[in-house]
C-alpha cells in the first residue's frame, strides 16, 4: 500500500503594479509551466490574502511561498527563510490579526491561517531582495534575473519537502 502524497502549495505573492513586488507572482507563472510531482499545487494569489488563508485550510501539509522580501541584501538576492509560526500566532482566544483584503502580508496570512485554527507542518518562504517598490508594472533587471534561480529553489524546496512533510493542515 503506497502513501498519499503529501499535498504542498506553492504561492506567489506580491503586487504587479509596485515594480519588484510582483517578483512572486513572476515566479509563480513561471511554476505553473513546469511539471509538478502529484499534490503540488502552485498559484498566483497576488494580493489575495484572505484567500490565501482560507486555502490552506483545505488540507496542505506544507506552504512554499514566494515574495519579494526586503532582506537587506544586493537587490536581486535570492533567500529561503523558515518563518517562526509562534510568533505570528495570535495571542488569547479572542485575538485575530487585522486584515485587508486589498493587501498581502504573509505574516498576516500566517498569523489569520493560526487564528482560524489551521497548522501548517512545514512553511518556507522565497524571498527576493527588491530593487524598487515603486508604482510601475515590470520587473527591475536584477528581480528578473532572478527569476529562474528562484524556479529551481523552489523545485529543491517542493522535493524536500514531500520527503519530510507531516500530517497536514489541520483544524
Amino acid at each position: 500500500m503506497t502513501e498519499d502524497p503529501r499535498q504542498v502549495l506553492v504561492a506567489g505573492v506580491g503586487n504587479i503594479f509596485l515594480g519588484d513586488d510582483g517578483f512572486g507572482v513572476e515566479v509563480a507563472n513561471r511554476l505553473s509551466g513546469v511539471p509538478m510531482p502529484e499534490g503540488v499545487h502552485v498559484a498566483d494569489f497576488g494580493i489575495r490574502g484572505v484567500h490565501l488563508a482560507y486555502e490552506l485550510l483545505e488540507g496542505y501539509d506544507a506552504l512554499v511561498l514566494i515574495d519579494a522580501l526586503p532582506m537587506a541584501e544586493a537587490p536581486g538576492t535570492v533567500a529561503v527563510i523558515e518563518p517562526d509560526m509562534a510568533a505570528l500566532t495570535p495571542r488569547g482566544p479572542d485575538v485575530a490579526p487585522a486584515m485587508d483584503a486589498h493587501s498581502m502580508n504573509p505574516g498576516v496570512v500566517l498569523g489569520m491561517l493560526a487564528g482560524l485554527g489551521g497548522t501548517l507542518d512545514v512553511i518556507r518562504v522565497v524571498g527576493c531582495e527588491p530593487a524598487t517598490l515603486e508604482d510601475g508594472i515590470g520587473l527591475s533587471g536584477p528581480v528578473a534575473a532572478a527569476v529562474d534561480d528562484a524556479v529551481t529553489v523552489v523545485k529543491q524546496l517542493v522535493d524536500e519537502i514531500r520527503g519530510t512533510a507531516g500530517k497536514g493542515a489541520r483544524t
